[in-house]
């Protein structure tokens, strides 16, 4: 099932930790945050949601702090711990103080992971896809890695990237990101075109690019890298794509020692970088799955 360009869900807003964030959100049942990654939206997650509504959920799907319609935020602040603090945030207020189930994808899996640090008590489980553990990525990458990893370096460089994505209607990030990260991946105008819609407003970029911009802080602040770089005790069930020409497969292996609440590692044979695009089915599935196993 792929939804149509004009099949987009209804936007409902919550005010958490001192921004409004814009969801969408399906079914009844344990909570079921999504959260999204980088260059995306909520919007990535829309033939799931449905799926996880279908298996007794409520699946909400979250656009971060920063991505349109969300607030921006005032005081530029994208750094993880803030990043993490809006998921407790939200989970507080849509959870009604019962522990949650979280999907996170790309940047939505390391968010994800320093929020289970800082209460893990506020988890039930987590499905991470596409992102291995911080310290795993950070502190180990192979040099294929680190060659995969080019942009987060070319991110960094001031106006480089504000002046080349937005060239040819993104041609650079739809070819040199999109299409190579997920080559088996057929996407539509319908996937890509939200995506373009929020990076034209200069603002949103700025504040997507922070995300990255934010990363060295996390290795030179102590208290940050104590956090991130912390074993995870909630139980996880990680997915990774063979064929992902963001984050290789060997990078998501050796790290069960880096979450000790329980860790699953699931490949999806086949398929790239966006996994829960190119096959929406088989990502609930193992998601659902995992969720239900006692």
């Amino acid at each position: 099932m792929t939804a149509a360009a004009t099949d987009l869900p209804s936007i409902q807003t919550v005010r958490a930790n001192g921004l409004d964030f814009a969801y969408f959100e399906q079914g009844q049942g344990p909570l079921v945050l999504l959260l999204h990654g980088f260059p995306d939206t909520a919007l990535c997650w829309r033939d799931v949601v449905p799926r996880l509504a279908q298996a007794g959920f409520r699946a909400v799907a979250v656009f971060l702090r920063g991505y349109a319609p969300t607030d921006l935020a005032p005081d530029g602040d994208y750094r993880i711990d803030t990043l993490a603090r809006d998921v407790l945030a939200l989970v507080e207020h849509l959870g009604r103080g019962e522990k949650a189930y979280v999907v996170a994808h790309d940047w939505g899996a390391p968010i994800a992971q320093f929020a289970a640090n800082l209460r893990p008590d506020r988890f039930e489980k987590m499905v991470l896809a596409a992102v291995p553990h911080l310290r795993r990525f950070f502190l180990s990458p192979t040099g294929a890695q680190m060659k995969r990893s080019h942009y987060i370096f070319k991110f960094q460089v001031p106006f480089w990237a504000e002046s080349t994505l937005p060239k040819n209607d993104f041609e650079w990030m739809v070819e040199t990101l999109i299409r190579k990260w997920s080559p088996g991946w057929e996407f539509s105008i319908g996937d890509i075109e939200p995506i373009k819609a929020n990076f034209r407003e200069p603002a949103r970029l700025k504040a997507a690019l922070a995300y990255y911009r934010n990363i060295p802080k996390i290795m030179v602040n102590p208290a940050l890298a104590k956090v991130a770089f912390a074993p995870v005790t909630v139980p996880v069930r990680m997915i990774y794509g063979t064929e992902d020409g963001a984050i290789g497969p060997e990078m998501f292996q050796h790290q069960q020692k880096h979450f000790r609440g329980g860790f699953d590692l699931c490949e999806a044979t086949g398929r790239g970088h966006f996994m829960q695009y190119e096959d929406p089915a088989w990502f609930a599935e193992r998601v659902i799955e995992y969720f239900r196993t006692p």
